[in-house]
């Protein structure tokens, strides 16, 4: 059961950088996306015309990506298609989970930046780029000092806080840091009186059958798109 509207989850992005990560995004005309090196992510209305595809063209540059994460508009025909993914929009419809004091989760700041591209890299759970960090809170477990798992806040539409970067080191997987990591951003979410969602690809089953067990329930399909600028 949702209590709040989840309109703002039709447009994360434009949302987001409209809201919560204004200070972190760049735009020109009706057009935005972040700054580099945060994410690649863009937002154009939902019936963008030529002006805004040339705005876009022009923020990101000859060759640049435009990411048009879940947008369901079709750019410009010479614009070459990069990636086309179906996934899923989930949103938590669970209770707050109880408290786990020895849950062995430990906040990542600036100096844990070089560490989780390293396990990013190895792990692909999408993209992730040096000041992605940036974005929110981002949570990890640590075995003997290495970080072997991590998960993070990533997009925030008003009400909203995205959960991303879920991903642990194959040598340490089937020990449930995964699960500890994503209910512990949920607390976070919870206590700050927002309300946790986020996106998976379709293929990705494993990660499906977790996010339903934790208590995530599928809100609308999606299809992640990007796009090379010529």
């Amino acid at each position: 059961m949702i209590d709040r509207d989840t309109s703002p989850l039709d447009d994360p992005v434009g949302a987001s950088l409209r809201g919560h990560h204004a200070h972190l995004g760049r735009g020109l005309g009706r057009v935005a996306t972040y700054q580099p090196q945060v994410a690649t992510f863009a937002t154009v209305t939902l019936d963008p015309g030529p002006q805004e595809w040339a705005d876009l063209a022009r923020l990101l540059g000859r060759g640049g990506l435009a990411d048009l994460f879940s947008s369901p508009v079709s750019p410009p025909p010479d614009w070459e298609p990069v990636f086309d993914l179906d996934g899923r929009q989930m949103v938590w419809c669970g209770d707050r989970p109880a408290d786990d004091p020895d849950d062995g989760v430990v906040e990542l700041g600036a100096d844990s930046t070089a560490e989780m591209l390293e396990l990013t890299e190895r792990t692909r759970p999408g993209p992730f780029w040096e000041r992605t960090r940036e974005l929110g809170t981002y949570l990890g477990v640590r075995d003997h000092g290495a970080l072997v798992a991590m998960a993070g806040e990533r997009l925030r539409p008003p009400g909203w806080t995205e959960i991303s970067a879920v991903c642990t080191a194959p040598e340490a997987r089937g020990r449930g840091h995964a699960a500890r990591l994503i209910t512990a951003l949920v607390r976070r979410i919870l206590d700050r009186g927002e309300r946790p969602f986020l996106h998976v690809v379709e293929s990705n089953t494993a990660a499906l059958a977790l996010y339903e067990k934790l208590g995530f329930r599928t809100r609308t399909a999606v299809t992640f798109r990007g796009f090379r600028i010529p």
